[in-house]
């Protein structure tokens, strides 16, 4: 049986660990889960919903990224979702098919928006899918834009401060002047 490595490292969310493994788990692209009923064929991730306290997932290259509800704590959550990891990451196909609603939906952004996302991509991106969450434009008129996070992004506290005025930001730079950008509400 192979060795198995897992890491925990905070996010900037408190409800939010990421779980570092030696192992891919997501060798393209990456998969974010508010439900086993989303999980399709990954079981490590349905195995992770049947956790107590877990809200949603995220996998990303060797990392998981986990959320869970505020009432849990981490302490008696770790060492199961540790042990999960360990029994389920042998028989886990890192290239497994997710489908990705994603790709289709920017296919038919308009052009400004399609401008933005690369912005986003370049900039701001990254370090959302390295905490184990993401976001994603929603619509652009008279220079509003509205945006959605996802993953570990929705329910952080530095995402409606810090990482939305550093959106702000970098897109008055790098788009528009003018721009002004609001959290569309989940549903």
């Amino acid at each position: 049986m192979e060795n198995i490595e897992v890491n925990i490292q905070p996010t900037p969310n408190p409800n939010a660990l990421k779980f570092i493994l030696n192992k891919p788990v997501k060798v393209e692209g990456n998969s974010s889960y508010k439900s086993p009923m989303e999980c399709g064929e990954n079981n490590l991730a349905l195995t992770l919903f049947t956790v107590r306290g877990v809200d949603q997932l995220h996998f990303f290259d060797n990392v998981i990224t986990i959320t869970k509800f505020g009432y849990e704590d981490w302490e008696s959550m770790e060492p199961t979702v540790i042990d999960y990891i360990n029994k389920e990451l042998p028989n886990h196909n890192p290239d497994y098919f997710d489908p990705d609603p994603e790709a289709e939906r920017r296919r038919k952004l308009s052009p400004e928006l399609a401008k933005i996302e690369a912005i986003l991509d370049k900039t701001i991106r990254p370090g959302l899918q390295g905490d184990g969450g993401d976001i994603q434009t929603i619509s652009l008129e008279d220079n509003i834009l509205l945006v959605q996070y996802q993953g570990a992004c929705g329910t952080c506290p530095s995402s409606t401060t810090g990482t939305l005025e550093a959106i702000k930001g970098i897109l008055r730079d790098e788009y528009h002047p003018d721009i002004d950008v609001y959290i569309a509400p989940s549903y």
